[in-house]
């Protein structure tokens, strides 16, 4: 689906509308001579023709999907603020939210309320609620519109979703407003607009197909993917964050949308870890709703350029972190602190997870026909590299999920990895932790396998009980789904983020002999953390408040 968000209202903030007109007189006047005064008033041409005309009905909800945010906008800011990776760009931003500093007045890299493309949701929200209002009538093929309908409603959902769980309630709009209406409206609760979510879920995906035929509609919305999108808010809905009464019936509901998923039997795990995140593998069976990407036209990705390494000039933008290094199993399923697991912090990158090789670029590690160097002195991929020292990292590691390696690194030459929001691989994540809650652990565990088993990373089976599947699980889900938005959510609703949120960063640093070649590994601190109890929640702009007196403040703020 390229052409909804690489030719179809690019990058500019001149509203639909504007656009329409603007391309309309261009045509007009340049394809007739004196006449061109006589041609009809260009407010003829208005909502009615627009929200009738089939082309140009689909080419609004095109520019509702481009206002999504998506994960390589700006890169990987979600993993920024969890336990997973630092980052250059921003960075003295980022550290303040991590050590708890967050404020109304600033929260530039943390504001899904009005910061801009690459995070707010109320754009989004705004598109589909003028697209629904104004087809109630339309004229257009009603197979066609029902299908379009449908997936203005399932974007607005899944919007409304990710602003309600980032702020626990925000104001329920679901029409347009007009000029002379009074703007200011209170937050609805949580509650309400998860209750909406799912209402609008349930009415979208019957009219949703399950595939579509033609290669220019990749990334649209098919059933399987409205229904991931409500069996994820279901599981977020039944966690202790958000439901402090544990009321197992949505633990219930989280399971029966999870396997609703599963049993619609056209999505399976893709037999390869790495190439499932790379352009090459796109659009495989696991991936259920992704954002394709195309920088030949629009550079909106530059996938290599901004997670290469500095040796190799690359940006080097984020950089995973050793806490997370050190969650990778041992390749016998044991945890690198586990007695028997055979680790060595002298040689500590053998005989690990494979996804951590498909993951992470270490000091070591086989690249472009050479090996990762982040030691000093001298290492190539080091600060004190030849190549732009100041684009290091700053942990001794780099990103290798969603790179291709046969690409330079630097221009504009880039690979074009869809952004997948949604695969197969959480939903069977999702059951497994919908059935664990709900008592029945050996399907939380047999779902864990499967994962654990995918070709290419062929982990043991997990076969712990109780507690410590619980913690198997979390761990597993910290790994098989690093860098897709889904841990910063994760340690909230499970409310374990004063823990592991308030951890110090850690780094390593690798100093090798010039005489000996000897290298000495030694973990150190990258930084300090603090995660207060009352930043589960993010500060709604005070700019917002200020304009409307009928908007709550959340609390700690």
């Amino acid at each position: 689906m390229k052409h909804i968000f690489n030719k179809l209202f690019k990058g500019s903030k001149i509203t639909w509308f504007a656009k329409f007109l603007t391309v309309f007189l261009l045509i007009s006047f340049t394809a007739c001579d004196s006449d061109f005064l006589e041609i009809t008033p260009s407010d003829s041409y208005t909502e009615a023709v627009v929200f009738n005309d089939i082309n140009l009905a689909t080419a609004h909800v095109n520019y509702a999907y481009r206002l999504i945010p998506w994960g390589f906008r700006r890169p990987l800011q979600y993993a920024r603020v969890s336990d997973e990776i630092s980052g250059r760009g921003g960075g003295s931003s980022y550290w303040r939210i991590l050590q708890g500093l967050a404020t109304p007045t600033f929260n530039t890299l943390f504001n899904l309320w009005t910061g801009g493309a690459n995070y707010a949701k109320w754009p989004a929200i705004k598109q589909c609620n003028e697209f629904l209002a104004k087809t109630e009538e339309s004229e257009i093929d009603s197979d066609q519109l029902k299908r379009l309908r449908a997936e203005v409603k399932t974007i607005r959902a899944y919007a409304y979703f990710r602003l309600n769980t980032f702020y626990n309630g925000v104001p329920l709009i679901t029409k347009p407003f007009d000029i002379d209406e009074d703007w200011k409206v209170p937050r609805d609760s949580y509650d309400d607009v998860m209750q909406f979510i799912f209402s609008e879920l349930d009415a979208a995906i019957p009219d949703l197909p399950l595939t579509y035929s033609s290669a220019n509609d990749k990334g649209r919305i098919t059933k399987g993917a409205a229904m991931a999108i409500k069996a994820r808010a279901l599981l977020y809905y039944a966690s202790p964050l958000f439901n402090p009464n544990n009321d197992m019936s949505r633990y219930q509901k989280a399971a029966d949308a999870a396997k609703a998923v599963i049993d619609l039997g056209i999505y399976q795990l893709f037999p390869d870890y790495k190439l499932l995140f790379m352009e090459a593998g796109a659009w495989n069976s696991e991936v259920i709703w992704a954002r394709p990407t195309n920088s030949g036209i629009d550079r909106e990705a530059r996938i290599e350029q901004v997670f290469y390494p500095n040796g190799e000039r690359g940006y080097g933008q984020v950089h995973p972190i050793q806490n997370l290094v050190d969650d990778y199993e041992m390749a016998n399923g044991k945890k690198i602190d586990e007695e028997g697991s055979g680790y060595d912090p002298q040689n500590p990158y053998v005989n690990r997870d494979p996804r951590f090789y498909y993951t992470i670029l270490y000091d070591g590690a086989p690249f472009k026909g050479r090996v990762i160097e982040t030691f000093r002195p001298g290492g190539y991929d080091s600060p004190e590299g030849p190549i732009s020292g100041w684009n290091a990292t700053d942990t001794g590691y780099y990103p290798n999920k969603f790179i291709t390696e046969s690409y330079t690194g630097y221009g504009w030459e880039t690979s074009n990895p869809p952004w997948i929001w949604f695969r197969y691989g959480e939903v069977l994540l999702n059951y497994a932790e919908a059935m664990y809650k709900l008592g029945n652990e050996d399907v939380c565990r047999e779902y864990i396998n499967k994962i654990r088993s995918r070709p290419g990373v062929e982990m043991p089976p997990v076969t712990e009980s109780g507690e410590k599947l619980w913690e198997r699980y979390v761990n597993e889900r910290r790994i098989e789904m690093v860098f897709e938005e889904a841990r910063f959510y994760d340690v909230r609703r499970w409310k374990i983020a004063p823990v592991v949120l308030s951890e110090d960063r850690m780094k390593m640093d690798i100093y090798k002999d010039p005489a000996t070649g000897q290298k000495t590994y030694t973990v150190n601190l990258l930084h300090t953390a603090d995660f207060p109890e009352s930043h589960y929640f993010g500060p709604i702009p005070q700019s917002e408040i200020d304009k409307n007196e009928l908007l709550e403040q959340n609390p700690g703020y």
